[in-house]
């Protein structure tokens, strides 16, 4: 039996083990899942034949070396700065390593020496990163195999609440890490191109200037950019390209509501707030408007924001609760970030019957035989439940295939990688059609934003 170590026993890695385990018969695997939280690793092992769970803790130098020792290849579902553990690990003991998390500088560092020992670490294989590197390489790759140059790249994703389990005014429910969600866009201005000019949105401005997507079947999406859009544009091999811009999927609406929050000061995260555990969500609220003998926190927020009663978003704050005078924050020196996150959580976690949505839109604009065409993109999975969701199946799925793939010797390519090369997104992309993963294209008329060619 092959050996394969899944670190992590967290929401992205359900359908992941059930890869492996519905292939363990006839891939000749066994899987082990090594988790802090014994419970979860049971959990997700399910007491099937092949499958085994372990008590690991990253941080236990004798466990995580055992555990990697004693196997043929490791997937790291654990959070992105902890890879670097296993991937000292797997560098010593000379075993592969898969994650689906973005390459950090530290990882990027060990290149040279996992070339060196022969050896695939595979990155960005899950959904973003991950599908969307393969999927847009795919295209991007065909269109130049027919001699034509690409000048405009848009790419868009969205962990989102599906259809049937949209119930609340804000039209979203956390998918994911809800932190990520709070703090999406600080830590700089997001930078991208626009035909053929540099342009950045401030944190303060990103969530007011927002690009509509329309999807066939699932209606209208608005996107904010995400904070680097340059990062990918050597990687992809796109440095001629005029328009290069990567974006966040949010519902119509969402992004307007957002940037009330950004407004008040309520996604900080660089400071802690006095008291925090006896605050009530209204004095939290309260607390970054201006004092008032008279006004109320409503009348003081509504003014200050410019927001009318008879707004939609004025509904959307109060669905919140965040005028709720009851409830406690109940976190002791907590950032005004952290306040918000359990705010959110209150409204925003799903139900136990919910599922959720990723839906995924590429815009490849090319020149060919003298003409500018558009080819656009869009990939929609709904998840079957809270376990098989489709943010478990799009993150796990392609990391799965990756690693059965490296374990066959179908990838062969050494070093620090991620899966923009023929050989990894081909037959990946086509076995994700089989699990309903599937991107329909469209063609359409180019739609430069400045048909003109004058900078603006």
């Amino acid at each position: 039996m092959r050996k394969i170590l899944v670190i992590g026993a967290g929401k992205s890695t359900a359908v992941l083990i059930k890869y492996f385990q519905d292939k363990s018969i006839s891939e000749k695997l066994h899987i082990t899942i090594g988790d802090i939280s014994i419970e979860n690793a049971n959990h997700l092992a399910n007491n099937h034949p092949n499958t085994k769970a372990i008590l690991l803790d990253v941080f236990d130098k004798n466990s995580r070396e055992k555990a990697i020792q004693e196997a043929d290849i490791v997937v790291s579902m654990l959070p992105a700065r902890f890879h670097i553990e296993v991937a000292k690990d797997c560098l010593l003991f000379g075993k592969c390593m898969v994650t689906a998390s973005y390459v950090s500088p530290k990882m990027q560092q060990l290149d040279k020496q996992v070339q060196e020992k022969g050896l695939v670490f595979m990155n960005e294989i899950g959904v973003d990163p991950g599908i969307d590197h393969m999927s847009a390489m795919q295209v991007i790759d065909r269109i130049r195999n027919q001699g034509g140059k690409i000048i405009l790249f848009e790419s868009f994703t969205g962990g989102l609440v599906a259809p049937e389990s949209d119930t609340n005014l804000w039209n979203y429910k956390f998918t994911w890490n809800p932190r990520n969600v709070v703090i999406a866009g600080q830590g700089g201005a997001a930078e991208f191109l626009q035909e053929g000019t540099y342009k950045y949105i401030p944190y303060h401005k990103l969530f007011r200037r927002t690009e509509f997507l329309e999807v066939e079947g699932y209606g209208r999406f608005e996107a904010y950019a995400n904070r680097n859009s340059l990062k990918y544009q050597s990687i992809y091999g796109l440095d001629n390209i005029l328009t290069l811009y990567r974006g966040t999927i949010r519902r119509v609406g969402f992004s307007r509501a957002w940037n009330t929050f950004v407004q008040l000061g309520m996604t900080a995260d660089d400071y802690t707030i006095t008291n925090s555990e006896n605050m009530s969500y209204r004095d939290f609220t309260n607390s970054f408007l201006a004092y008032s003998p008279s006004d109320s926190v409503e009348l003081k927020l509504r003014h200050y924001l410019k927001i009318d009663q008879d707004d939609i978003m004025w509904d959307k704050l109060l669905e919140l609760d965040l005028f709720n005078s009851d409830k406690k924050v109940g976190i002791p020196n907590a950032t005004p970030a952290q306040i918000l996150q359990k705010i959110l959580m209150d409204k925003w976690t799903l139900d136990k019957g919910d599922k959720d949505m990723i839906v995924m839109y590429h815009k490849f604009g090319y020149e060919l035989n003298g003409e500018r065409k558009q080819i656009d993109a869009t990939m929609v999975s709904i998840g079957e439940d809270q376990t098989y969701t489709a943010m478990a199946r799009t993150v796990g799925l392609p990391v799965a295939m990756a690693t059965l793939r490296i374990l066959n010797k179908q990838i062969t390519s050494t070093g620090v990688q991620i899966p923009i090369h023929k050989e990894i997104y081909e037959p990946i992309l086509k076995e994700l059609e089989e699990y309903g993963i599937v991107f329909h294209e469209q063609e359409c008329d180019y739609m430069g934003y400045n048909p003109d060619g004058v900078k603006g």
